[in-house]
């Protein structure tokens, strides 16, 4: 009898099939909107969104990370934008930026895509390593760029051989300028980007070169035009991102990007000069490691090594090896001016340590704490660069108790991480002393973050030897 009642319970629910089906259906999705309405219920708070702008007119575009800085103080240190149609997360402080970008680095490991890296060369299979998304291209650059740079003597004596030859060459530079009155912008610029190019193209270029300093002065207008949301990106660009539809307008991405086409070209050029006496037997630099693995990755298809990403590669190492170096070089040139006591505490230990009658070595820097310490406050006060690369989160995630969604772009507020009161003794002071211990031997400061942290701090692993000099 109980077999027959099951039957009929069932028979009869099979009448009522689809109102039963619509029921759960019903049911199913209003469980998934109260639950996701939970999770944002938990969303990080901001400025009042007006339509079609959203809250872009809070940026002061020219120091983004000041305007976050004083947002921070209303809303906290997890605060949120909208950015026409899209939605924005910015951290500050050394708490959360450090949550975000070592506790969690793989939540927030990957990078947001705008429809103008297409016009910047990028594509399918070639996104570079500073921009790509996280995933399998990203490691297989990254882990090809880092063990390559070190094999070809990032960190070694030949690469101290090389910046001491270079510093020769930059110091028979400022001399020939007999005391006169001069901008040492340039001049640092040739000798940092030298040392970068016999990395990556195993070659210099004399100060005099034509075409060397043409491909310097487009970076330098690239660069230098008007700051953005992201270090290394002009304003133009940024509104390009903000409003993608511009680029549709005949003649736009022609007048925007001609600097970046004249760049890519200038390294197509120089991979050309390179193919004509590659030799596989016989690797030179960086540029011919990556040639050999286009070679083995042509029965590979979809890989990250081809042509397009060589030029990506080659001119993103070379940007932010370059740029931010100098911009390290140049500030301690002020530094020094400005402070001439700490400008006699280190030429005391340089006498100390090295001497006048030869060149530095790398391994003088375990001798040398107070100069460690001057380069490292050099950064930090210096705000090398104040916002960091974009991320975007690569899975739901939490932050400080916020709830941030996967596919949320998030911004970095590096400069106040650099300026945080609750972790620098005199955070608003070039002091020295900040990595110093009480006997005054260099001591290592886990808010210390001029370029990035985590997994998508590619620049920073290969940057600071070269500083020095």
């Amino acid at each position: 009898y109980g077999l027959l009642s099951l039957l009929e319970n069932l028979r009869s629910c099979g009448n009522n099939l689809p109102a039963l089906g619509i029921a759960l259906t019903v049911f199913a999705l209003l469980f998934d909107f109260l639950k996701r309405r939970k999770s944002w219920s938990r969303y990080p708070p901001g400025p009042t969104s007006l339509p079609f702008i959203g809250t872009m007119l809070q940026i002061d575009f020219h120091n983004p990370h000041l305007s976050f800085t004083q947002l921070s103080k209303k809303y906290g240190n997890v605060f949120s934008l909208q950015n026409c149609w899209s939605n924005l997360v910015v951290v500050n402080g050394f708490k959360a930026v450090k949550e975000a970008l070592v506790q969690k680095s793989e939540d927030f490991a990957d990078r947001p895509y705008f429809p103008i890296y297409e016009h910047l060369g990028y594509g399918e299979n070639a996104e570079g390593v500073v921009l790509a998304r996280y995933g399998h291209a990203w490691k297989e650059q990254r882990r090809f760029a880092l063990s390559t740079l070190r094999n070809f003597g990032m960190g070694k004596k030949s690469l101290e051989q090389r910046v001491t030859e270079e510093a020769g060459f930059l110091c028979s530079a400022i001399r020939s300028e007999k005391g006169r009155p001069f901008d040492p912008h340039f001049l640092i610029n040739n000798a940092v980007s030298n040392v970068i190019c016999s990395l990556i193209y195993g070659e210099r270029f004399d100060y005099d070169n034509k075409k060397f300093q043409r491909m310097l002065h487009l970076f330098e207008q690239v660069l230098n035009e008007d700051a953005g949301f992201l270090p290394q990106v002009t304003r133009k660009i940024v509104l390009l991102m903000v409003v993608p539809w511009l680029l549709r307008i005949p003649g736009v991405p022609q007048s925007i990007f001609r600097s970046q086409k004249e760049i890519l070209d200038f390294i197509d050029e120089l991979v050309k000069e390179h193919r004509t006496t590659w030799n596989p037997t016989q690797k030179r630099d960086f540029t011919d490691a990556f040639l050999q693995e286009i070679e083995k990755a042509k029965v590979h298809a979809g890989s990250s090594f081809n042509d397009n990403n060589l030029r990506l590669v080659t001119t993103e190492l070379f940007t932010a090896g370059t740029e931010t170096t100098s911009t390290t070089l140049r500030w301690a040139l002020l530094y020094m001016l400005l402070h001439p006591d700490i400008q006699y505490k280190v030429q005391e230990e340089i006498d100390k340590v090295i001497g006048r009658d030869r060149s530095p070595q790398m391994e003088d820097q375990a001798n040398m704490p107070y100069n460690n310490a001057v380069i490292h406050e050099i950064q930090r006060y210096g705000d090398i660069a104040p916002v960091g690369m974009l991320h975007m989160t690569y899975r739901d995630t939490e932050l400080q108790g916020f709830f941030i969604p996967k596919g949320t772009t998030v911004i970095t507020n590096l400069s106040s991480v650099l300026k945080d009161e609750t972790v620098w003794e005199k955070p608003h002071q070039f002091y020295p002393e900040h990595f110093l211990d009480a006997d005054g031997q260099f001591v290592k400061r886990e808010a210390f973050l001029p370029f990035s942290a985590g997994k998508s701090r590619g620049r920073r692993n290969w940057e600071r030897p070269s500083l020095w000099k």
